[in-house]
């Protein structure tokens, strides 16, 4: 038993290092010379959907077909949890830094309790109340702190990622409407499928590969696409059949250390007053959210703060086993 903890203790510390590395690798892979965010984003859309279709179809065969029903809301899935999701946080990871990123991506718990609150799936009561306008506050700070403004800067940047955090939350209250019915690999997967038809748009015009001789961004876009996207998942389902899924939201607290301590020994980059103060502000806020409720939907929101460029493996049933999908009406 004693093992079987530190076997999910070790994939968690693994996940938030897969996760904390991604603006790091995100932004050599974006710096001049490299991708553009737009072409990084067409290769991490299609590898997604390759390889997470594989390990679904392998995985559960049949099953992993949805039911001509729900493709509707799986298309709305793939254009807020991927295509809007991810392509403004590349955007703006390429008009910002690593650290802001570390620290943007934890208001994505607290805009998916305010959305769910909105339509009735949370209760609103003042102690997330708070929650909300204090990382709202710390929000505030890395927009327009420093007297840089909202464009100059990195404002603009952390901007986009503010709206990637927001399109993300809004796909994860949405999504609830799967998880109940189907596996979490197979959401991901189809989710991933279905953003492929995007991909016209995505690379009309934009950089797919980096100048000749830019290894570095060559090897930064597959750390993007084989560790976030396919290794991190792996681990995360292999932790959450060992510990505790509260243990498990827990550990997304070391993401942003993880960022920053990696975007100060790659780029020299600093903490300043603003961001530290903003730090504390989003950290007090989460932490206020996710202790008002036990909500299924927010424990996904605090889970998925790690990556917010990925859909997010559905939170497992009372029994330890992930979400079983209806049979019927399968395309």
């Amino acid at each position: 038993m004693r093992d079987r903890a530190l076997a999910g203790h070790t994939a968690l510390l693994a996940v938030q290092a897969c996760y904390g590395l991604l603006p790091v690798f995100g932004t050599v892979a974006l710096a001049e010379g490299g991708f553009s965010p737009l072409g990084l984003l067409s290769w991490r859309v299609a590898a997604g959907a390759l390889a997470l279709g594989a390990l679904a179809l392998a995985a559960y065969g049949r099953e992993a077909v949805p039911a001509r029903r729900d493709l509707p809301l799986f298309v709305i899935c793939a254009l807020l949890g991927v295509a809007l999701n991810q392509g403004l946080f590349l955007e703006g990871l390429a008009r910002s830094t690593p650290m802001n990123a570390g620290l943007i991506m934890t208001l994505i718990p607290v805009f998916t309790f305010t959305i769910a609150a909105a339509v009735k799936q949370e209760h609103f009561s003042w102690l997330p109340a708070l929650g909300v306008l204090t990382a709202l506050a710390g929000a505030a700070l890395l927009l327009l702190g420093g007297g840089e403004g909202l464009v100059r800067g990195h404002g603009f940047g952390n901007f986009l990622m503010v709206l990637n955090g927001l399109s993300y939350a809004t796909y994860l209250v949405v999504a609830k409407q799967l998880v109940g019915r189907y596996r979490s690999l197979v959401v991901i997967a189809w989710v991933y499928i279905l953003a492929l038809p995007y991909l016209p748009y995505f690379m009309t015009g934009e950089k797919l590969t980096p100048d000749p001789g830019n290894t570095s961004a060559w090897w930064s876009m597959v750390y993007v696409l084989a560790f976030p996207t396919v290794l991190a998942y792996l681990l995360n389902m292999l932790a959450l059949a060992r510990v505790r899924a509260t243990t498990t939201a827990v550990y997304i607290y070391l993401q942003p250390l993880v960022a920053g301590i990696a975007a100060w020994l790659a780029f020299g980059e600093r903490l300043t007053t603003d961001m530290g103060i903003a730090a504390v502000c989003l950290f007090v806020g989460i932490w206020l959210v996710a202790r008002s409720r036990r909500d299924p939907v927010i424990s996904r929101a605090v889970n998925a703060a790690a990556d917010p460029t990925r859909p997010q493996p559905a939170v497992p049933s009372a029994s330890g086993h992930s979400p079983q999908r209806a049979p019927e009406d399968r395309c």
